[in-house]
């Protein structure tokens, strides 16, 4: 692995210039806001650089009021500042960040991902961030490496994750809601639902598929949902009110599937829908491998 063009593999943990943020605060409760940042560098520098880059934290943390408080008066979200200035003031060619907000309730989360942000921009220094939030990962990252088991499934922008995953498991970790996953025949008329014909743009990496069944994949927002006249279509197993939209839920070939439906509806449990799948959106996946068809 290399650093600003150095190989760092060889090199002891100290010495490869590397800032780390934990999940824990880890902070000295007997030492004030101050010396807890100024800790890892006091030996290091003068006073009066030490002071400077203490100073200079936190003003970028907004801490300065908080300088010469203890840890036990302090906020969960002003204890994740304080580690973050403790990496900081070290001025590091690479920081790492391990779940940093996964101690945090939702709504500070929220305030501290655009801070976090903010931050990143004005060091212009390389972050790792490593979290199991995928709304950390899309509103944060400029790239995003997806793994699974310890192996990479995909590397690419937030916009290629979501848009063209390589996989089933990465199409179901990004995304909320969550992607449909059902399985279908393929012909070259379309796929068949629940023994209907939904038409498909026919790719040539699908031939080998004809007749056989394939995965399907295809986000909410991808299926038309509206109420059946006559009786006919889907029963409605769930529906989820969420304000700007709602989520109503049935079964598309024995699994559980989702549409979205703009705004505030009237979608009750056992009514019955019809859908129109936009064949646009329509993603296909190998049912062994789960790999992209594409």
């Amino acid at each position: 692995m290399y650093i600003d063009g150095l190989l760092a593999n060889p090199l002891p943990p100290k010495d490869r210039d590397i800032a780390m943020v934990f999940q824990n605060y880890a902070l000295y409760p007997t030492m004030t806001v101050y010396e807890n940042i100024a800790f890892g560098i006091e030996t290091r520098f003068s006073r009066q650089e030490v002071d400077e880059r203490v100073r200079r934290a936190a003003e970028m943390l907004n801490l300065t009021p908080f300088l010469a408080r203890k840890p036990k008066n302090l906020s969960g979200g002003q204890k994740q500042r304080v580690a973050l200035g403790r990496a900081i003031v070290r001025n590091p060619k690479l920081f790492l960040m391990d779940e940093p907000l996964s101690n945090l309730d939702a709504k500070l989360r929220t305030q501290m991902r655009a801070e976090l942000i903010r931050l990143h921009k004005s060091l212009e220094a390389t972050t790792i961030y490593v979290t199991h939030d995928q709304t950390e990962a899309m509103t944060m990252a400029d790239r995003i490496v997806v793994m699974r088991h310890g192996r990479i499934q995909q590397v690419g922008t937030p916009a290629e994750i979501f848009s063209d995953p390589a996989n089933t498991f990465v199409a179901s970790f990004i995304g909320i809601p969550s992607i449909n996953l059902f399985p279908a025949i393929l012909s070259k008329e379309g796929i068949l639902v629940n023994g209907e014909l939904h038409p498909v743009n026919f790719l040539s990496a699908l031939k080998p598929y004809l007749g056989k069944q394939v995965l399907v994949g295809i986000r909410p927002d991808g299926i038309e949902v509206e109420k059946s006249g006559d009786g006919a279509g889907f029963p409605v197993t769930h529906v989820e009110l969420l304000g700007a939209e709602t989520l109503v839920f049935f079964l598309i070939n024995g699994v559980q599937c989702a549409g979205e439906v703009r705004g505030m509806s009237d979608f009750r449990l056992n009514d019955r829908v019809k859908i129109k799948i936009n064949q646009n959106k329509l993603l296909f996946f190998d049912p062994e491998s789960e790999e992209r068809i594409k």
